[in-house]
């Protein structure tokens, strides 16, 4: 699978483990079953997404919006979080120090991951934590930008 929904799959996936797979049964109401096959890249499967309500139960309890980001992604559109997480402390000074370190820590992941030539699956999801990371830094920079400006 290809496209938009094999992306849409991967934050889902990352969406279940983020909320722990038993808490996301409770919530939702779903077996594991079956939210396995909301993100699994099974031909069979390839049809099968997530009902929205489910994303929204789910992102309410996870630590990051996966399934909403992934969408805004895709969509091209740019979305900003609630401010009172830890990173929204401080100032500009301070967001450029949290980005300079977030973009070394990718950097330091990258190049652990390409020693060998190949990325496996787990070097690229430890990347793609790091991205995520980086990318909540600049949502926290913009967010005291707009306040200053």
């Amino acid at each position: 699978m290809a496209g938009p929904g094999s992306y849409l799959k991967k934050h889902t996936e990352a969406l279940v483990k983020d909320v722990g797979i038993e808490a996301a049964c409770a919530l939702t109401g779903k077996s594991k079953a079956t939210l396995g096959r909301y993100y699994s890249d099974s031909d069979e499967h390839t049809d099968r997404f997530m009902p929205v309500d489910a994303v929204a139960l789910l992102e309410a309890a996870a630590s990051y919006p996966h399934v909403t980001s992934a969408l805004a992604e895709l969509k091209g559109v740019t979305m900003s979080h609630d401010t009172d997480r830890a990173n929204s402390d401080g100032e500009i000074n301070t967001d450029v120090i949290k980005l300079s370190q977030r973009f070394a820590m990718l950097m330091a992941e990258y190049n652990q991951s390409i020693a060998d030539g190949v990325i496996t699956i787990n070097e690229a999801k430890r990347m793609l934590r790091e991205t995520t990371s980086l990318q909540q830094v600049l949502i926290d920079m913009k967010l005291h930008l707009e306040e200053t400006a």
